[in-house]
């Protein structure tokens, strides 16, 4: 080995950059943005105001992406003992803890602002609420202390909708509840399906996911009913007018692909990471077709 080989590597700005860009998770991020930005041109009768669209955009992503940070500064001592995790900038030491903490609260100040001022009071409230719901039940207290910690703590991951609902209207209804729903109670399959790929790291961070405490059997019996209750919910919007006879068929079809998964993974491991990977294309085609719904009968 030459002695250019044995010495550390200088990290160079776009390794620290792209080290405090990871803190904001955006690729959970962007999921979270195409559920929020998905509701608003039905809610609006295919016409959302430009500076409300632009405004959750950019409020959602820095308020999750903020919420992630905090997550992340708060859970360092089990990142650093998963295998999955404990390469992230803080467990490695890359990045002061203190300064995802206040990347977190800054940009969480961003969104508020920007919110109430591009759209309106509702939105900015529900959105600092859906990272307080994150930072504060879900992870400082849930997330060590239950089972059903992502069932309760998955609201954080559900406002997103009554975000880009109340930008656009400046109110709630029957079909921002009912979406409200579809991804509360999406949660559970989708992210069970991921701790069960992932249970020994769990297990060794002392984190008490269903499927290390209670089993895989148990976490895919569950996940079953969870599944039948978001394709249930996910037809609301037919009922309520906000959606036609094309959206209610390709969420019957949805539902019934996302429920028929969930069933078959009762019966065998290697429908587990089908059903994590599936549950993400559910979501994102659910709300591209209600998107598309005011344009389709």
């Amino acid at each position: 080995m030459s002695l250019a080989e044995a010495l550390p590597r200088t990290r160079t700005f776009g390794d620290v950059l792209r080290d405090y860009v990871s803190l904001l998770k955006l690729r959970i991020v962007a999921l979270l943005d195409a559920t929020a930005l998905g509701v608003m041109l039905p809610a609006a009768h295919g016409h959302p105001r430009l500076q409300a669209v632009a405004a959750v955009f950019i409020g959602l992503t820095c308020a999750a992406g903020g919420a992630n940070a905090i997550n992340m500064w708060f859970d360092r001592d089990i990142d650093a003992e998963m295998t999955r995790t404990r390469r992230r900038p803080l467990p490695a030491g890359r990045i002061p803890p203190w300064h995802a903490l206040a990347l977190g609260i800054g940009l969480n100040a961003v969104a508020f602002a920007v919110l109430w001022a591009e759209a309106n009071l509702l939105a900015a409230v529900l959105d600092l609420t859906g990272a307080l719901i994150y930072v504060f039940v879900y992870t400082m207290w849930l997330k060590r202390s239950t089972p059903q910690n992502i069932v309760i703590g998955g609201a954080a991951g559900a406002i997103p909708p009554l975000v880009g609902w109340a930008a656009a209207t400046g109110r709630l209804d029957l079909t921002a509840l009912a979406f409200f729903g579809v991804v509360l109670f999406w949660t559970p399959p989708h992210f069970w399906a991921l701790a069960q790929m992932i249970k020994t790291d769990y297990a060794r961070a002392n984190v008490p996911m269903l499927p290390v405490v209670a089993g895989e059997r148990s976490a895919k019996r569950q996940s079953s009913v969870y599944a039948v209750l978001t394709a249930g919910v996910s037809v609301v919007p037919f009922f309520t007018g906000s959606a036609g006879t094309v959206y209610l068929a390709g969420a019957a079809v949805l539902g019934l692909g996302l429920v028929a998964i969930t069933v078959l993974d009762l019966e065998g491991r290697r429908w587990t990471r089908r059903l994590w990977t599936y549950s993400m294309v559910y979501l994102a085609l659910l709300f591209t077709l209600f998107a598309a719904s005011p344009f389709l009968p």
